[in-house]
C-alpha cells in the first residue's frame, strides 16, 4: 500500500477552498452587522428630532427630515435584506466546502488506519519469526543436550536434519 495519502493535494486544496468561504462569511456576517448597526443608529436619529414644531418653517423641516430618514431606512431595510442573503448564500457556500474536505478527511483517516494495521501486522509477523527462531534454537539444544535418544516423528515441532 502507498504509503502518501494519494489525494494528499486534494485534500489541500479542499481545505483552502473551506478557509476562502469561512473568509467571505466572515466578510458576508461583517456586512449583516453593519447593515443592523446602520439601521439602529438611523432610528435614533429619528427619535431625536423635535415633535413640537415652533414655526411653518421648523414644521417643513421636520417633514423633510422625517421623509428623508424614512426613505433611508428603506433603503438600508433593502441593504440588510441583501445583506441576510449573502449570509445565507456564504454559509451554504461553506457548508458545501466544509463537507468536501471532510469527505476526504474520513477517507485519509481511513487510509492511516489501513497504514497502521499494515504496520501492526509487519510488526507482528516479525515478533513471530523471532518467536519461532528461539524455540527452534531452544529444540535442537534440548537434543543436543540430551542425545539423538528421543523418539522422532512423535513431537508436534518440525525434525531438523538429522545425519
Amino acid at each position: 500500500m502507498n504509503r502518501q495519502f494519494s489525494l494528499a493535494g486534494l485534500l489541500r486544496l479542499r481545505h483552502l477552498q473551506q478557509d476562502q468561504a469561512a473568509a467571505e462569511l466572515s466578510v458576508a456576517n461583517a456586512r449583516l452587522r453593519a447593515a443592523a448597526t446602520r439601521i439602529d443608529e438611523t432610528r435614533a436619529a429619528l427619535e431625536h428630532l423635535p415633535i413640537s414644531p415652533t414655526g411653518a418653517d421648523t414644521l417643513y423641516a421636520i417633514a423633510a427630515a422625517r421623509a428623508s430618514s424614512r426613505s433611508m431606512l428603506a433603503e438600508l431595510a433593502a441593504l440588510d435584506v441583501v445583506a441576510q442573503q449573502g449570509q445565507v448564500d456564504a454559509q451554504r457556500e461553506f457548508d458545501a466546502r466544509k463537507a468536501a474536505a471532510v469527505s476526504l478527511e474520513k477517507l485519509e483517516d481511513r487510509h492511516g488506519t489501513a497504514i497502521a494495521a499494515e504496520d501492526l501486522h509487519a510488526e507482528q509477523a516479525v515478533i513471530d519469526e523471532i518467536a519461532s527462531t528461539g524455540w527452534h534454537r531452544r529444540l535442537g539444544e534440548q537434543r543436543a543436550g540430551q542425545g539423538s535418544t528421543a523418539p522422532t516423528g512423535t513431537g508436534s515441532a518440525p525434525q531438523g536434519d538429522e545425519r
